[in-house]
């Protein structure tokens, strides 16, 4: 029976379910005809090699990278094994494979677009066109942080406002980001996409909530928990095709035949029982181009 190797920064999968639709939808089904075995980071990217060569050492048939860091881990640790990752921005950049079209190595997954910052703030704005301090939270740990910096800080000054940045990589260290939001009476804030702060998305919009702080996320899974909006793509879609390329793969596709998949589909998700919950009262130009209002 086929083995394939999860590689997680967190201390859990995160939409394992459409991962493993995927494979379901191939064929192949967890214990019947596949075996999958999972390594976990708990967030400490340190680990993430050990476990990479962990997999390795295991002589998995295809290694599932989920993120720019598992994958960075299992692409050094083998040129053989193929890696199907998922939640990458740029491949190209990072060296996972030599083009979209043509991988041409023994990796190939999911990408998805990471210049998406200007537009959240954009969205931000208009959803609370009073305020004058917006708020950033960025995890230092992630390769794109100050790339996603330089784009937040420019849209911001090109509104005229001002932009409070803090960095978290730790539970604790998202308590003391708030607090500091707080001291520089920030109004609104922004969170870009990163796993950490998916894993930690219920803590994030417990302390937004708290401080009465209106926010944009990257992905819908904060506003189905009871975040206030989100602009990007969900993370369920990329699962999902990392489950069908990994299918495929143990079918006896080569990696570096599959074109990187782009996600393409962006929506644009607000609750409502949120904003009324702050006293904000949506635009209806926003409603009318959201793509799903939770009521």
């Amino acid at each position: 029976m086929p083995v394939v190797g999860g590689l997680y920064t967190g201390r859990a999968p995160t939409h394992k379910e459409a991962f493993l639709r995927g494979l379901r939808e191939q064929g192949y089904a967890d214990g019947r005809n596949v075996t999958i075995e999972d390594r976990f980071a708990d967030n400490q990217y340190d680990h993430l090699p050990a476990l990479a060569s962990d997999l390795v050492g295991r002589r998995v048939s295809v290694i599932a990278a989920f993120g720019l860091m598992p994958s960075l881990a299992a692409k050094k640790a083998t040129n053989t094994i193929p890696i199907v990752f998922g939640v990458v921005g740029d491949p190209v950049k990072y060296g996972l494979v030599t083009s979209f079209n043509k991988p041409n190595g023994n990796a190939t997954g999911v990408a998805f677009n990471i210049e998406l910052e200007a537009k959240r703030l954009q969205i931000l704005h208009e959803a609370v066109p009073s305020a004058t301090v917006f708020a950033m939270l960025v995890n230092p740990a992630w390769p794109d942080a100050e790339t996603q910096v330089r784009e937040v800080s420019a849209a911001a000054a090109a509104f005229g406002r001002k932009l409070v940045v803090e960095k978290a990589s730790s539970e604790d260290k998202i308590d003391d980001a708030f607090a500091s939001f707080a001291r520089h009476r920030a109004i609104a804030l922004l969170v870009p996409p990163d796993l950490f702060f998916n894993e930690r998305r219920e803590q994030i919009i417990a302390l937004a909530a708290r401080n009465s702080l209106p926010a944009i996320y990257p992905n819908p899974e904060f506003v189905r928990v009871g975040g206030l909006m989100s602009y990007g793509s969900d993370l369920r879609d990329a699962n999902h095709e990392v489950g069908l390329y990994v299918a495929r793969i143990l079918k006896g596709d080569k990696p570096g035949d599959l074109p990187v998949q782009q996600l393409t589909k962006l929506d644009l998700v607000i609750n409502l029982k949120t904003a009324k919950a702050l006293g904000l009262d949506v635009p209806p130009s926003l409603l009318a181009r959201a793509d799903e209002v939770i009521e």
